[in-house]
């Protein structure tokens, strides 16, 4: 398996997210994350470690969803680690993550919230 392309801008967690998404690829979004990153799903659960991510990421893509890219909001960063989020066009509320930056200059995610509910359970 090569090595895949790393994400040497914040932004590019979410181009790489949503293009090894729509390929079916677990393990390539799984890269995207470090070793002991812990992910906020399925709702109400979380997922801790990239290995646990990908073999969620397995069952998701099984059903070959497409995501589309939505438009970040602006990256907050701070000595080596960044809050990225975006506006989910399905109106979910927000999505968010918390990302550090690697010995070699790359970013990963350490912490992801897909998805968050309006308080009270609208929708």
């Amino acid at each position: 398996m090569g090595e895949y392309e790393k994400a040497m801008r914040t932004e590019d967690l979410t181009r790489l997210f949503v293009e090894r998404s729509n390929a079916g690829d677990a393990a390539g979004v799984a890269a995207l994350y470090e070793e002991h990153a812990v992910m906020a799903y399925p709702p109400g659960q979380f997922t801790v470690g990239r290995a646990a991510i990908q073999q969620l990421w397995e069952q998701v893509l099984a059903h070959r969803p497409q995501f589309t890219p939505e438009p970040p909001l602006p990256t907050l960063a701070a000595d080596g680690i960044a809050l990225t989020a975006t506006p989910p066009k399905d109106g979910a509320g927000a999505r968010a993550q918390v990302v550090r930056q690697q010995p070699d200059g790359s970013w990963l995610r350490l912490l992801d919230q897909p998805e968050f509910q309006r308080p009270g359970g609208a929708g």
